[in-house]
């Protein structure tokens, strides 16, 4: 595993829209922090462009901006404005052959997880799950999810602990950080940005999926073996989720408790990583030490 070089004062972050459309001002924010950070901001034409339609650009629009970003070497940095959806379109045309030479930190979440996956499965570089552009915005910037990203750009080490919840399953494991989006972990398997999960720390979260869904997402994963000899299982915000007419008949936490109630690794709910506000940086690819008691649990990076 290779982790990228942690950032210092003066270097560069390049802010990017490789998916969804986000207009240009609600990016305003995110740049003054991080210049107020002591970083230069490279803004991108797919941020606030003149896109119409769902994307923030033509596939080759957005995919030559971020290979222009991965190959550059006065970019020190990645952040994602936003996800939504379209990496899975460009993620197999991206040439990783610059970047591995000379690896820098990818940031984002949601559909981001494409980008996440595809380079831990075929580069074995870390990258960092944390809030996007977004999160900046209605006092964002000051919170403890956003202070995460740039205590990891700093390169200081995460240690996160959470209150308990009623499905803990005890334990203690050390192992690699990899995960994210269910939804998209579901879409990835088969292809060449799937990830293999064997002694690994599995982390998932989803948002404004029917119930039925993430039941059908879960075995779909458990299918595929994705839940099979984990080190860790780490199940994070499922936010404004849906139900059907007649209802599923089980919460999200039930349903998940469920499908992996077969296995004897520890499990902790409820830790803050979601597409809410509370979305603490995880540094995918690096080790960590997850430790559940009835009371508690303890993520540490090792």
């Amino acid at each position: 595993m290779t982790r990228p070089p942690y950032l210092k004062p003066g270097d560069t972050i390049a802010l990017t829209c490789p998916a969804g459309y986000m207009p240009r001002e609600n990016v305003s924010i995110c740049i003054q922090t991080l210049q107020q950070w002591g970083y230069n901001v490279e803004i991108g034409n797919t941020v606030g462009g003149d896109s119409k339609n769902y994307f923030s650009g033509t596939d080759d629009e957005r995919l030559n901006e971020l290979q222009r970003y991965l190959d550059d070497p006065d970019i020190h940095a990645i952040l994602c404005g936003r996800g939504g959806y379209g990496l899975s379109r460009i993620v197999d045309r991206i040439d990783f052959k610059t970047f591995e030479a000379n690896p820098k930190w990818v940031i984002g979440f949601s559909d981001v997880t494409v980008l996440h996956s595809h380079i831990w499965a075929n580069c074995k570089i870390a990258t960092l799950h944390a809030p996007m552009a977004g999160a900046f915005n209605d006092g964002g910037a000051d919170s403890d999810y956003v202070q995460s990203l740039r205590h990891a750009l700093a390169g200081e080490a995460a240690a996160y602990t959470s209150p308990a919840h009623p499905f803990f399953r005890k334990g203690k494991a050390t192992g690699r950080l990899i995960g994210g989006n269910l939804s998209l972990l579901a879409h990835l398997i088969g292809t060449s940005s799937d990830i293999k999960t064997k002694g690994k720390i599995f982390f998932l979260e989803d948002v404004g999926e029917y119930l039925y869904n993430v039941d059908r997402m879960l075995h779909q994963l458990k299918r595929n073996g994705k839940f099979d000899n984990l080190a860790g299982l780490i199940i994070g915000g499922f936010t404004d989720l849906k139900d059907t007419t007649r209802p599923f008949g089980a919460t999200v936490e039930e349903i998940i408790r469920d499908v992996v109630d077969e296995y004897d690794y520890p499990i902790c709910f409820g830790f803050p990583v979601s597409h809410g506000r509370e979305n603490f940086a995880l540094k995918i690819g690096v080790k960590h030490t997850l430790d559940v008691s009835a009371d508690a649990f303890t993520l540490t990076e090792v």
